[in-house]
């Protein structure tokens, strides 16, 4: 559990048709279970301002595509290096922000396409404690699958075997990394907040993920 003072930033905006709004107002409310206060911000002018965001302890974009300043991601860069964490789903998180490379290499992975859409198996196969407490050494999902550029540098908690071209590989789902002193957190599961009702597991991981980035390094 974090301290009640625990606070988040959600950015809610670029592409509607991953529904960021509505992906951000059931974070917020969900996140209150762990101690964790959010504020959601429709723009990005909040990262025109470095000493606001030192104020957070976590921040979540929702923010599919989009366009990132100069003086904008210098502020985020500089926010998570200092130990501000940031955590996402989807392509809220992994497919923002296209151009801006340091973003993804921040992020630790980019998604690329999603050549399948329907059935795959997720298996956990890094039990870390707060993240993957009580979720199902593998489960079903049921959505868009995604393809994504790795930085290999990754922690996986959990992947999903890709049948695309002729070719299977173990395409990573979710993983951890370190940015600075900023916990980072990505899960790629989450085209329909629906799913989240249908797979509880998958909402799970991504709220125990959430939260723990939100634990700064001591």
């Amino acid at each position: 559990m974090n301290s009640p003072r625990t606070r988040a930033l959600i950015l809610a905006g670029g592409w509607d048709g991953h529904r960021p709004q509505e992906v951000a107002a059931r974070i917020s409310q969900d996140l209150t279970a762990f101690g964790i206060t959010c504020q959601i911000s429709e723009t990005l002018e909040v990262l025109d301002h470095p000493e606001q965001l030192a104020n957070y302890d976590l921040i979540i974009p929702c923010w599919t595509m989009g366009e990132l300043s100069d003086a904008q991601w210098n502020h985020l860069d500089q926010a998570v290096r200092a130990g501000v964490g940031i955590a996402g789903i989807h392509g809220g998180m992994g497919d923002a922000f296209r151009s801006r490379l340091e973003y993804q290499w921040m992020v630790g992975g980019q998604f690329v396409g999603h050549p399948h859409v329907g059935n795959y198996s997720v298996h956990v196969h890094d039990r870390c404690a707060e993240i993957t407490a009580g979720i199902s050494n593998t489960f079903f999902y049921q959505s868009e699958q995604y393809y994504m550029l790795i930085d290999p540098s990754v922690q996986i908690l959990a992947s999903a075997a890709y049948d695309y071209d002729g070719r299977v590989v173990e395409m990573p789902v979710a993983w951890i990394k370190m940015w600075g002193k900023g916990r980072v957190f990505y899960s790629a599961l989450g085209h329909d907040p629906a799913e989240f009702d249908q797979f509880p597991d998958a909402w799970r991981m991504a709220l125990q993920g959430m939260s723990w980035a939100a634990k700064k390094i001591s």
